[in-house]
Order: C-alpha cells, then structure tokens, then sequence
C-alpha cells in the first residue's frame, strides 16, 4: 500500500475534493512545491495556476486555483483557495478572451485606469491557460 495523505481541495464556495492523495503538486509564490506522505508541516500562500493531486491508484487530477493558502500537517494537505474549478469546468475561449481584454487594458491605458485589476486579470486568465496546458499534456493532446 502507497504511503498516502488525506487532502482536502476547498474555496469559498464549495470543496472540490477530499481524499487519500500520494501527493499534491502546487504553484506557491517561491515556486513549485509538491507534498507528499512525511512532509515537513507548513504554511505558504499560492499563486494562481494548477493543483495536481495524485491519487492511490496512480490517477492524476488538475484543479486551477486563483491564488490562497497550503497548509500542511502530520497527515493532511489542507488547500484553501480564492476561489477553484475542476480543470474539467474550465472553458479555454473565456480565458483566451479574458487574456486579451486584460492585455488590451494595459496597453490602452486611459482615464481612470486601474492597472492592478488589470495586471490580476492577467495573471488569473494566464494561470487558467497553463492549467489546460497542463491537462493537454497529461492527455497526450
């Protein structure tokens, strides 16, 4: 039997998942981090982009996150997100779309401009595409 931990994917809204994981695969702000039975506890924040989780049975799931927390003890993997989607419920035209509102915005600087929304819009649709990215490569697409 694989050394496994119990992992709980939860926003706001809704938890996403809660499970036995062989491993969590994350996009802290200090870059890549991935967790698995033994790891040290901690607690970082995350930047937007994919979770992997790896199940008992080998099985990989993506979730995306728009930023939030990890927290990790003795036997628990704990990701508090912003907010979350099953890869599945992702919608590829509404990122693309989203990207380049958020492009034309910072380019097209006028009046009363808000550049953070602007940049946080971009990094949000950017962090939703390499999330399908990384379902396209997992499938072999």
């Amino acid at each position: 039997m694989a050394m496994t931990v119990h992992c709980e994917i939860a926003s706001a809204e809704e938890q996403l998942y809660s499970g036995l994981v062989e491993m969590v695969i994350a996009a802290g702000t200090e870059g890549d981090i991935g967790v698995a039975y033994g790891h040290a506890p901690l607690l970082t924040s995350l930047q937007p982009g994919p979770i992997r989780i790896i199940k008992q049975d080998g099985e990989e799931e993506i979730y995306y996150i728009s930023g939030g927390y990890l927290e990790v003890q003795a036997s628990q993997v704990s990701v508090l997100a912003d907010t979350a989607l099953r890869a599945d419920d992702m919608d590829e035209s509404k990122a693309l779309a989203a990207q380049k509102e958020a492009q034309q915005a910072l380019t097209n600087q006028s009046g009363e401009f808000d550049y953070s929304a602007a940049a946080v819009q971009l990094a949000e649709a950017s962090a939703q595409l390499r999330t399908l990215q990384a379902i396209r490569k997992k499938l072999g697409k």
